[in-house]
């Protein structure tokens, strides 16, 4: 659905997005991270054909966004920083004419328009002017906006600033659902949690060049190492010498147990378990050492002296 490769922009002497080459597919969400200035703006706009390349090339939809810039327009909702919400118009007004924009229909305007008003728990406030909307009730117009003509691409800067617990985890239920409607999705954010239960792919920008690239548990196997495990037993571990899986290694004792680092874990974590189990030993628990997409992030930012 969005293909890109090389893809790049010169502002004078500066290259704020040099060589960006990526692949999304129908269904999938692809998270941007970078710091501000690191490129992720520049590159949604050359998405939208708002901004046109010095060198390479990108498709959306199966669109070329230099030559035919209208077409890539109609099948993608953009969801800026700054919204440009027309703060006079009323919430129904507001979306009613971007629906024009559109060329939708009046009948498909007021339906579109009045169920998303009711789906993002705007439908009261609909006869409102927006300037009396809080900063998440705007956020959420703005997202309703993105969606009024139904658009297979969606590109999102921040979708959950300055939203509440309750509206933002309405927001990404939203995206999920939106995913599993074999749309497109590409989100720009700094709330790695988010990023973490959304995205499919993450790609990590740095001064305007992607540091990494894959889903969340390939970096984290890339960057962080091989998964670690923490098996509880009820007493003390055992003095004996158990019989490890080859490639499994202690990492250090705890409390009621032992730290393994273990490459393979569907196959060796039975076999240990079955191994304490033959030594008499209460197995409790086995759990994962939870690994983060900002341990993520943090280390690859490291590697190239970002902070």
């Amino acid at each position: 659905m969005i293909q890109a490769e090389d893809l790049s922009k010169r502002f004078g002497d500066f290259w704020a997005v040099d060589g960006v080459s990526l692949e999304v597919q129908p269904g999938q969400v692809l998270a941007l991270l970078g710091q501000n200035g690191a490129g992720k703006t520049t590159t949604v706009r050359m998405l939208t054909s708002v901004l046109l390349p010095n060198r390479g090339w990108a498709r959306v939809a199966g669109y070329d966004v230099v030559a035919q810039p209208e077409k890539v327009r109609a099948m993608v909702g953009v969801l800026t920083e700054q919204h440009g919400l027309y703060l006079r118009m009323k919430g129904m007004e507001y979306l009613d004419y971007f629906g024009q924009i559109y060329r939708l229909d009046a009948s498909a305007r007021q339906k579109r328009g009045q169920e998303l008003l009711e789906y993002f728990g705007l439908g009261e406030a609909s006869g409102q002017p927006i300037g009396q909307y809080s900063k998440g009730m705007r956020q959420k117009l703005a997202l309703a906006r993105t969606l009024i003509h139904e658009p297979p691409v969606l590109l999102l800067d921040e979708p959950t600033s300055a939203m509440d617990p309750e509206s933002a985890e309405l927001v990404r239920n939203s995206i999920a659902s939106l995913r599993s409607e074999q749309r497109t999705i590409v989100i720009c954010t700094h709330n790695l949690v988010e990023a973490e239960m959304l995205a499919d792919q993450i790609a990590i920008i740095y001064r305007g060049r992607i540091l990494v690239s894959g889903t969340v548990e390939g970096l984290k196997q890339q960057l962080l190492g091989q998964a670690e495990y923490d098996v509880h037993v009820r007493g003390d571990w055992p003095d004996g010498n158990l019989k490890l899986p080859d490639g499994m290694e202690p990492l250090q004792a705890l409390a009621s147990g032992m730290r393994f680092r273990v490459p393979d874990p569907l196959a060796m974590n039975p076999l240990l378990v079955g191994e304490l189990v033959r030594n008499g030993v209460d197995v409790v628990a086995v759990q994962e050492v939870r690994r983060t997409l900002e341990q993520v992030y943090l280390k690859a930012m490291k590697q190239v002296g970002g902070s």
